[in-house]
């Protein structure tokens, strides 16, 4: 049994899709910049906020990033997260593993004051024992730096850790903090784009995370 969970939020922890497309949209248009699908916008996930918010922008427009970005920054955190929910079977094995003794960290590049108002409001009954998002203090995933301080912080190693995410990044940063990975096929990725990065352990939802997680190694 593993020591401490490291999850990513969107797309593992939270189907965040349709808050991060509403805002998206509203800061393009905003800035009379075209609409994108919310398959763009899914797929320009897991880099952190700036890089999505660059992939979105036309390469032909001419404007200025850093104010597209601050709008983008600030609408994002004060987002309601009206439209975010937890994924079927979710509640009920968070507790469990909590309950079973197993540390929950979170790790994520979202912005920090988005990560704790949508932590607040759909996670914070879990009782996470190490929240972190992008604070611009720490490099970002696949750096392993953050992933390695949670589990300094909840007691363990690495080789006591599982890292689960839905991202090539996730993938990334498992192999990079010398880490299990295990990735989710619920999330914003295919298995192929996951296996492609190099992810070798796959669950297609909690119930079977759950067993992954408290199965004896």
């Amino acid at each position: 049994m593993y020591k401490t969970i490291i999850f990513d939020l969107d797309g593992t922890l939270l189907n965040t899709s349709l808050d991060i497309h509403r805002v998206l949209n509203d800061t393009l248009a905003h800035f009379s910049l075209p609409q994108i699908s919310l398959e763009k916008t899914l797929e320009y996930v897991g880099n952190g906020a700036k890089l999505l918010v660059q992939r979105a922008i036309p390469q032909s427009a001419t404007v200025n990033f850093e104010e597209i970005y601050g709008y983008y920054a600030a609408h994002f955190a004060a987002c309601d997260n009206s439209l975010t929910s937890l994924y079927e079977g979710e509640e009920e094995v968070l507790f469990n593993l909590k309950k079973a003794g197993v540390k929950l960290a979170l790790v994520t590049n979202k912005p920090q004051n988005a990560t704790e108002g949508v932590y607040n409001k759909h996670l914070k009954k879990f009782g996470f024992d190490f929240v972190a998002g992008n604070t611009q203090e720490y490099p970002l995933k696949p750096d392993p730096t953050l992933a390695l301080f949670a589990a300094k912080i909840t007691g363990a190693n690495a080789e006591e850790c599982l890292f689960v995410g839905d991202g090539e990044t996730d993938v990334q940063t498992a192999i990079n903090a010398k880490m299990d990975g295990l990735s989710v096929l619920w999330g914003y990725r295919t298995k192929a784009q996951l296996k492609a990065a190099g992810a070798k352990n796959f669950v297609e939802s909690y119930s079977e995370l759950e067993k992954f997680v408290l199965l004896e190694r």
